[in-house]
């Protein structure tokens, strides 16, 4: 058995730019596609999608400096605060719309995931999810806001505003009459199906209305 399938077969993913859901989200998003990521950082997603799946692909980025950094790498990027609403985006303009582990620094989560399926046809959502079972012994028996791998920072400074599950997540698409299409559930860089709002510590949706 090849040393790629034995890996598939038990579930390891591997990384893109050092992270696994990247590797995910390159899967799901297909060659040619028009594409936004919102909260872009430096554009390394949007760069590596470019010239490895041929994508068109444009960000918005609220910091200035990663903005620049991101126009020195030759990718498209507008500096802009995505809680404010893609107004000068209409209404289809994308296949795929990037959200990857921002959602819970958002101001206004739902707004955010509402103008995603606006303005294109599928929306990628990664995010950590606050359900992982390290998460719940640390509140448990340290009694303290939780430090894990996933959320690395103290309570004080973390720019972590909302504090969602996968079973929260999966609730509000059923709530808004969205469709799940596809949802990868990472434990490090495993795949898993057992027990997810437990056992994953960041989750991937595909997502369209």
């Amino acid at each position: 058995m090849s040393t790629t399938h034995e890996a598939r077969r038990r579930g390891f993913v591997r990384e893109i730019l050092g992270r696994s859901d990247y590797a995910i989200i390159s899967e799901l998003v297909e060659p040619g596609a028009r594409v936004l990521d919102l909260g872009c950082g430096e554009g390394e997603l949007l760069e590596w999608l470019a010239r490895n799946r041929g994508v068109k692909g444009r960000g918005i980025e609220i910091a200035g400096p990663r903005v620049q950094r991101a126009i020195a790498r030759g990718v498209t990027v507008y500096q802009g605060d995505i809680d404010a609403g893609l107004a000068d985006y209409p209404d289809g303009s994308f296949d795929y719309v990037i959200l990857s582990q921002t959602l819970q620094e958002t101001r206004r989560p739902l707004g955010v995931l509402q103008e995603m399926l606006r303005v294109g046809r599928h929306a990628i959502v990664t995010f950590p999810n606050f359900g992982h079972w390290s998460v719940r012994l640390r509140l448990l028996f340290g009694g303290r806001a939780p430090r894990t791998r996933c959320l690395p920072y103290s309570w004080y400074d973390s720019p972590n505003l909302h504090f969602l599950t996968i079973k929260d997540f999966e609730e509000l698409v059923r709530a808004q009459g969205w469709t799940i299409e596809r949802e990868i559930f990472l434990a490090g860089h495993r795949a898993g199906t057992f027990l997810t709002n437990l056992m994953a510590d960041v989750a991937v949706f595909l997502v369209r209305k």
